[in-house]
């Protein structure tokens, strides 16, 4: 099993040609154009073939001395070709397709001179297609000119540094939105590295990763059933269990690993089997009517405790579910805008952050929840972080109280959250565009990958900042490459 990260990263890109027009010239030198072109003609019909002849020596003279030939063996050698009565030649014995040398073949391709190189180039597209246990894998779901597709890369460490090249591409077939990642068997098969893409469309896909020039996915969770057209009327019939809307947001259980959480425009969030492929649990508690679009928009479950659920809409609120308590309504927390990304921590079982609409982060203490709370929860801390939309945000899994957030306003940036007193370490422009998706590396956690707008993926090794480095190199267990 490889492990990774995965980014989405929306394409907009304009192809570009280019055009060399190579200009035509004169070696040694050219008479002027006469626009007066008929009078030489009288002094052309004149001229005699000894004059003709004399005029190449001449030449071949100037062209000689050039070179640095002597002009006795350029004549000589104008002399032997004989170009005067070339066309008088005798075709006898001249084969048009010839069984000379360009129709030489070897007994086997070993002995063949132009496939000397035939196995090099074989051994290399398989070492290229070979996936080591030290290489960092990055899936960036895109979109470009109406097609998605999926990009795996392999990031390599080699002799002359770090290489990273896509190692294969899926077809998908919509725009995707969001993606987690899944190693469970699908439906009693192997055990395998699986990707869960939300999209535009109601269902989601379950691809492997495993298998290259895959043109169908792994599994599919919900989705239309069928679709009938009365008159101007339309009736859609999905399958059991289905989201209505767009899936906004997933997210993987990795204690309970066949169980998949998803976000959807349609107010709702499942709990899917993906052994089975059925819906478990449909919840629909972002129901705040005074507000209309009650979109949800992100999902996480806790590291620690893995039977609770966090989901964020854009009702501004955040609620907390606990699957061993079925029956209760659950914790809320109101937000100041429409929420974006959620993210547990990773080193304290109690805390969470929430990015918002507005450039705002916040965060939590679950433990300021009461079972009969119904007042308002404060936030441990606000963050004025970006001056635009906060798309996405993610804990650094080594350092503690390291949050990296990325923003539609182009910028990513690193925090440090100690004692709920956030201050800013570093902030960079990573010339993405606009930051749809932010991602620490669980293999190498100083590692940062970031999908935008520009539809490039941009690598950032948080440590190659001193300011980082200074703070939390001692939390490095991996040596680091210079990728910024």
């Amino acid at each position: 099993m490889f492990n990774g990260f995965h980014v989405y990263v929306a394409t907009y890109l304009a192809l570009q040609a280019f055009s060399i027009i190579n200009n035509g010239g004169c070696l040694f030198g050219c008479e002027p154009y006469d626009s007066d072109g008929d009078h030489e003609e009288e002094q052309d019909d004149d001229m005699d073939m000894d004059g003709i002849k004399a005029d190449e020596i001449a030449l071949a003279s100037v062209a000689a001395e050039a070179v640095g030939k002597d002009s006795n063996d350029i004549a000589d050698a104008l002399k032997e070709l004989d170009m005067d009565h070339y066309d008088d030649e005798d075709d006898d014995g001249i084969d048009v397709f010839s069984k000379g040398l360009g129709d030489a073949y070897y007994p086997s391709n070993e002995m063949d001179p132009y496939l000397k190189d035939k196995d090099d180039n074989d051994s290399e597209e398989e070492e290229d297609m070979t996936i080591k246990a030290d290489d960092s894998i990055i899936v960036c779901a895109r979109n470009e000119d109406d097609i998605s597709q999926l990009d795996v890369y392999v990031l390599e460490e080699t002799e002359y540094g770090p290489n990273l090249y896509i190692h294969h591409d899926i077809i998908i077939s919509a725009f995707p939105l969001c993606t987690a990642w899944i190693d469970c068997p699908l439906k009693g098969g192997e055990r395998g590295n699986f990707i869960a893409v939300g999209s535009m469309e109601p269902s989601i896909e379950i691809w492997d990763l495993d298998v290259i020039d895959e043109v169908e996915p792994s599994l599919v969770l919900g989705g239309v059933a069928e679709k009938k057209k009365k008159g101007k009327k339309k009736s859609i019939k999905y399958k059991e269990g289905s989201h209505t809307d767009s899936v906004l947001g997933l997210a993987w259980n990795k204690e309970f690993r066949n169980i998949l959480a998803s976000a959807s425009a349609d107010k709702q969030v499942k709990i899917w089997d993906v052994a089975t492929g059925n819906c478990s649990i449909s919840m629909d508690h972002h129901t705040d009517k005074a507000r209309k679009n009650l979109l949800v928009q992100a999902v996480a479950f806790s590291h620690h405790v893995p039977q609770i659920l966090l989901s964020g809409s854009f009702d501004h609120s955040v609620v907390l579910k606990d699957g061993r308590k079925p029956s209760h309504s659950g914790y809320r927390w109101s937000v100041t805008a429409d929420v974006e990304s959620l993210a547990w921590d990773p080193h304290d079982e109690h805390n969470f952050v929430v990015s918002l609409e507005n450039g705002m982060i916040q965060g939590f203490d679950i433990r300021a929840a009461t079972s009969n709370s119904d007042s308002e929860l404060k936030p441990s801390f606000t963050i004025h972080g970006h001056d635009k939309a906060a798309s996405s945000i993610s804990y650094n899994p080594a350092a503690p109280n390291l949050l990296a957030s990325g923003s539609t306003d182009k910028m990513v940036k690193l925090w440090d959250l100690s004692n709920n007193r956030p201050s800013c370490v570093v902030s960079k422009n990573p010339k993405a565009g606009a930051v749809f998706s932010v991602s620490f590396s669980e293999e190498n956690p100083f590692l940062l990958a970031i999908g935008g707008s520009k539809g490039k993926l941009e690598l950032w090794d948080t440590l190659s900042d001193s300011g980082v480095a200074q703070r939390y190199s001692r939390y490095n267990s991996r040596k680091s490459s210079d990728r910024s």
